[in-house]
Formats: structure tokens, sequence, C-alpha cells
């Protein structure tokens, strides 16, 4: 597809107190009665992108999306491809196994239609929680429709990750069809992939440092796929008692995510997932 944006970009759309840091601090049974945030931080992204002329998938949680239509809305109507993350941030093991996440996945599905938009064909699993345990997901992803995911993490993680998964773009065939996997990006060292594709390593990594890495990775002939989270970009939020580490995983480098994302922009230019995949040839445009 001429033209088509050579990187990925993608936020996971979600309030700062829906991550698995802070889960002690928030029970679901509280998300309705703390404060919403995620405006003040998708104000400043949406501004951004459209000033810098890109485009990101935003993968929205069903809970949120069923209660902020308008939102999801607006994410469309600027250009950006609206995608699944889920019903209510749960790891894919804390499910009731593939019945559990499919009926999860309607439930988000639903409510991103009900927002006027189109039924999204991309996913990602809360914390990259696909991993050789809930290998299903794919059988079930694919059963409903879904065109391509993005929740393997070729990383070794105490949490998460398929260290030995291609991470690049590739195909994962299920007893329901083929489906595509496109990681989020990593840096090969020393015979190991590490992670430099966005979140705390986005904002923890020397911004030089991390530009660095991901042009290494463009050189490699890899094309580039960013995740990053409205809440990365609110640095008056909360602070939340937790862990020393759980307080380090969340809000170090908040304060410098918004200019660090322009000078990426400025440098490459982005699209979203659907978009990179179909310019690569990985799907039908």
């Amino acid at each position: 597809m001429p033209g088509a944006p050579r990187h990925a970009l993608s936020f996971d759309v979600e309030e700062f107190f829906q991550v698995a840091n802070l889960k002690a601090a928030f029970p679901k049974e509280s998300w309705d009665s703390v404060p919403s945030r995620v405006d003040l931080a998708m104000d400043k992204l949406l501004e951004l992108l459209d000033r810098r002329g890109a485009k990101a998938t935003m993968f929205f949680l069903g809970w949120l999306a069923v209660r902020r239509p308008d939102l999801v809305r607006r994410c469309h109507d600027a250009g950006h491809e609206i995608a699944s993350h889920g019903w209510e941030h749960e790891f894919l093991w804390d499910l009731d196994g593939p019945s559990g996440f499919r009926e999860h996945l309607r439930k988000t599905e639903e409510a991103i239609e009900a927002a006027g938009v189109p039924r999204p064909v991309g996913f990602r699993a809360s914390t990259f929680t696909l991993t050789r345990e809930t290998w299903w997901a794919f059988d079930v992803l694919v059963e409903r429709g879904y065109l391509y995911d993005s929740s393997v993490h070729p990383v070794r993680h105490p949490t998460y990750g398929v260290p030995d998964f291609d991470p690049g773009i590739s195909t994962v065939s299920t007893g329901n069809g083929s489906i595509v996997e496109f990681p989020v990006t990593t840096f090969p060292f020393a015979g190991k992939n590490l992670p430099i594709g966005g979140g705390g390593y986005f904002r923890l990594l020397p911004g030089a440092l991390h530009r660095a890495a991901l042009a290494r990775v463009t050189r490699m002939g890899r094309p580039v796929a960013l995740y990053l989270h409205p809440w990365e970009f609110d640095p008056d939020q909360p602070r939340i008692a937790t862990s020393a580490l759980k307080k380090f995983r969340h809000y170090v480098g908040l304060e410098k995510s918004l200019s660090r994302l322009d000078r990426l922009l400025e440098t490459w230019t982005f699209g979203s997932m659907r978009e990179v995949l179909e310019g690569e040839g990985a799907l039908p445009s």
C-alpha cells in the first residue's frame, strides 16, 4: 500500500486506577467512585497526534467504552483505529478459560459498536498475559473474527512473556484458522529480546538511548510497534501508597512523556497497527 506508515503507535486506553501495579488500592467495586482523569491525558495526546499528523490504535477497555462512548467516537472521528483491550483489565488466566474470555470479548465489542464505530479487529490482552499458558486465547480471537493480536511479548518477565516467540510480525495457526501477531518492539541483545516498545521502558530509558535502539530496529527492517497509556501523560495524578517497586514502575518519568513522544513523532511517521500490517502485506488492505 503506497504511502503506508512504517511504524505503529498504540495506546491502551484505561484509567490510572485500573493498572496492575495499583490493583490492591483500587478493587473493581470502587472504580465508579474514583474520579476519572482519562480526559486530562487524552486531550493532550489527541492534540499532539493531530499536530504531528500521526495516527494510532486505541485499545479501549470495554469498561471504559461503555461509560465513555463519546471518547471512543472522538478517537475514531480523529482517524484512529479502535481496538479491544478486554473488559476490565483482567489477566487472561484469571478468566474462566475460553468461555470467560469469549464473554469478555463480546461485551467489549458491543460497547465499542454501541459507540457508533466499527467492530474491532485487533486485540491486546491486559499486561501481555497471552502466554503459552493461555494460548487458547488465539482460538477464541479467530473464532470471533479478529484479524490481528498484539498480546505476546517476546521477553522473559516474572509475570508474562514468551521469550522464544518471533519478535517480528508473524502468523499464529489455530484450529479455527490463523491470526497475525504484531508484538510490541524489542531489541535483540546477547541472545535475548530487551523490552523497548513502551510503557515503563519508554519512561525509564534515557531518551537518546531509546531512540537509538528504535533506530537500530528499523535498520533491521522491522516496523516499530510502540504501546503507551493515557495515564503516562498525566504527571499530576494522585500518588498512591504501594510498594517502592510498584511506585517506581508507575510514576517514573511521567513529566517527560509528552515531550519524548513528540520527539518520536517528529522523527518517524506513525500509523495504526492495522495500517502498518496492511502496508507490510500481513493483512489485506
